[in-house]
């Protein structure tokens, strides 16, 4: 992979702040989960994953996150870091992070060492986002953390998250128990740039704390819908100014799905509904085929489930997306929608990103060849 860096921090600006392209209201980003069909594999879907990142790239997307999942077999995005490291070697302009780092699963050194080891491969073009969920059940984030005190790692958060910090300036003050240890790559080898923290939600908690620290704010509209619009007022009436932001920059992370028809939308979108209503009952598998989802006999109160979960997803024809992503962005004043296409098919995903990129008129500037 080459140097990137002044491509990276021209596209990237502060790192935060976005352009939106063609006739998007905002600027346009890509949530991946990484996700397998039944009948797929992992390397499949991680394959999957590199082309969206390369299609993004090529049609004016402004970044590409992928998220903490574990013990999930439809999901395949458990090392978020390693699977960006990959994304790296592959791409050459497009802004790469975590949609989120889960931070109490983690030392925050470990976090910083690997953040650190990113923006020396990709300068300019990391993001570091940061929940303080699991990111899955309580047995396994007991595995993950070898502790019994789940809520209080929790409430440890802004704690973990100031030690991060300093870690990332390399800036213990004397008489610190960690005034002499750097994460490295780092400051401490010499001036460098750093990923832009960001912090994600779906409750109130981080919202507040990410207004109160000045810094960007990430809500999962996704799979919390019914808590955007106060998520987003708390944010912006505890914003206050820092050395990252003068204003608020929120984003919110959408489903979405673009297909050639809405019948085949359709199909596609039900499959990830019926594979989180696996997860939600606790039988997690593999993302099901649009034929297994279509013959699914549901009980009322599972298709009750089903019809809620799909009423949250912006699905249909290139045409309706639009008008969907229109309507939510003018509805939340969002600064920023990332996208998440949940389906069973890869092919499916990477297909609605292109679609949605020509329903906005966006650029096609061919990837660069990583």
């Amino acid at each position: 992979m080459s140097d990137t860096g002044d491509a990276g921090r021209q596209q990237g600006g502060d790192g935060i702040h976005g352009t939106a392209r063609g006739g998007a209201p905002v600027p346009l980003s890509v949530l991946d989960l990484v996700t397998v069909g039944a009948g797929s594999t992992a390397h499949a879907s991680l394959r999957t994953s590199v082309d969206i990142a390369r299609l993004a790239e090529s049609r004016g997307y402004h970044r590409h996150w992928v998220a903490e999942h574990h013990s999930m077999p439809g999901v395949a995005s458990s090392s978020p870091a390693v699977i960006l490291a990959h994304l790296a070697a592959h791409t050459s302009r497009i802004r790469l992070g975590s949609g989120g780092v889960m931070l109490p699963n983690h030392a925050p050194l470990a976090v910083a060492e690997q953040f650190g080891t990113l923006e020396a491969l990709a300068p300019g073009r990391i993001d570091l986002g940061l929940g303080r969920a699991p990111g899955t059940d309580g047995r396994t984030a007991l595995a993950l953390r070898g502790t019994g005190r789940l809520d209080e790692a929790a409430e440890e958060f802004p704690r973990q998250l100031a030690e991060l910090t300093r870690f990332l300036d390399d800036d213990f003050p004397d008489g610190h128990p960690y005034a002499r240890v750097h994460a490295v790559p780092g400051p401490v080898q010499g001036p460098a740039g750093r990923p832009p923290l960001w912090l994600l939600g779906s409750s109130g908690f981080s919202a507040r704390l990410a207004g109160e620290l000045g810094l960007p704010f990430a809500y999962a509209h996704h799979f919390s819908a019914a808590g955007t619009l106060p998520a987003l007022d708390l944010y912006r009436q505890s914003f206050r100014p820092s050395a990252v932001l003068d204003a608020p920059y929120a984003l919110i992370g959408v489903s979405a799905l673009a297909a050639d028809t809405a019948a085949e939308a359709r199909a596609q979108v039900l499959t990830g509904a019926l594979s989180m209503l696996r997860l939600r009952s606790g039988r997690p598998g593999l993302v099901p085929t649009p034929e297994e989802a279509a013959a699914y006999p549901f009980s009322p109160l599972e298709r009750e489930f089903v019809d809620g979960w799909l009423a949250n997803i912006v699905h249909g024809t290139p045409d309706e997306v639009r008008a969907g992503l229109d309507g939510l962005a003018a509805r939340t004043g969002a600064d920023e929608l990332m996208l998440t296409a949940n389906a069973h098919s890869g092919a499916a995903r990477l297909r609605s990103y292109g679609l949605v990129a020509d329903a906005y008129g966006m650029p096609s500037e061919g990837p660069d060849q990583g």
